[in-house]
């Protein structure tokens, strides 16, 4: 009897331990942990072009550069600076540093030969790159590509800082105006920067403006192959030659029918005649 009652005992402990048993609570998850299952990685920014890469070696560093300064395989080290009034940015182990009138190329061994004689790494690779251009850049602006500053890290002719620039815009006159940073101002025909001599072609200097105005319009309709709106280039344009660059009469156009309005006037006009900025032509139908 008795050994039944302690079975029956252990029994109910059992029971009783099985039904107050709770399981066991679920582990937060941290914040963020789900973000790589919702999000794409992030892009990594695009590859500097050859033509970037190459501005970036040969430019001469100067106040108001921003310069970014790393050394592979050490993040605390990494580097934003503006160089200082005086030439000079501060860096991490070694200090204020002169970096005024070197190139990137120049600047890095002498940074690493510094961080190496200095005990703090023993092979360092140091890269620099310039993250803004400020102390030596000429000024584009008007009808071209891509106006806006042009750095100048060798010496440059005006024809190589416009083809830098992506060319003129086919609005664009047929001269450039260059203004040197005294304020000397001169005109250059954009046909001789290629053709020319040196003389007309020139090297430009940090601080120069280079701009190129849009160029003056006429307006041609009626019986043209190709109406529209064109720049007036080349000199002084007579209404033959306006013609020839609309695309030339088409088959029912006459020469004898050519209507002129220049400044809200309606005149006859014919091919001869020098047409002004602004002016419209409009040519009619021959009579059959």
């Amino acid at each position: 009897m008795k050994i039944v009652k302690h079975i029956l005992g252990g029994m109910a402990l059992l029971a009783a331990s099985v039904a107050t048993a709770q399981p066991p609570a679920p582990v937060p998850m941290p914040q963020g942990a789900n973000l790589q299952a919702q999000t794409s990685p992030a892009r990594p920014p695009a590859p500097a072009t050859q033509q970037q890469r190459d501005v970036t070696a040969g430019y001469v560093l100067g106040a108001d550069d921003v310069v970014e300064v790393t050394v592979l395989g050490q993040p605390e080290f990494a580097t934003r600076a503006r160089v200082k009034a005086n030439g000079t940015i501060q860096l991490p182990f070694i200090g204020e540093q002169k970096i005024a009138g070197e190139t990137a190329l120049t600047l890095a061994p002498k940074i690493a030969e510094k961080l190496r004689s200095g005990g703090f790494y023993a092979k360092p690779v140091v890269n620099i790159e310039i993250a803004s251009f400020a102390s030596r850049y000429v000024v584009l602006l008007g009808a071209v590509a891509q106006a806006g500053l042009q750095p100048v890290d060798r010496d440059y002719r005006l024809s190589e800082i416009i083809a830098r620039a992506g060319g003129l815009r086919d609005t664009g006159a047929d001269f450039v105006t260059l203004t040197r940073a005294n304020g000397e101002q001169r005109n250059y025909p954009f046909e001789k920067l290629a053709s020319g001599g040196p003389d007309d072609d020139p090297w430009v200097s940090p601080g120069d403006k280079i701009f190129v105005p849009e160029a003056e319009l006429f307006y041609i309709y009626g019986q043209i192959n190709a109406p529209g709106v064109y720049p007036i280039r080349g000199g002084e344009m007579t209404i033959r030659k306006a013609v020839a660059r609309g695309g030339g009469f088409t088959a029912s156009g006459s020469a004898k029918r050519i209507k002129l309005f220049r400044d809200g006037e309606e005149t006859k006009a014919n091919l001869d005649m020098v047409i002004k900025p602004g002016d419209v032509l409009v040519v009619g139908e021959r009579l059959f």
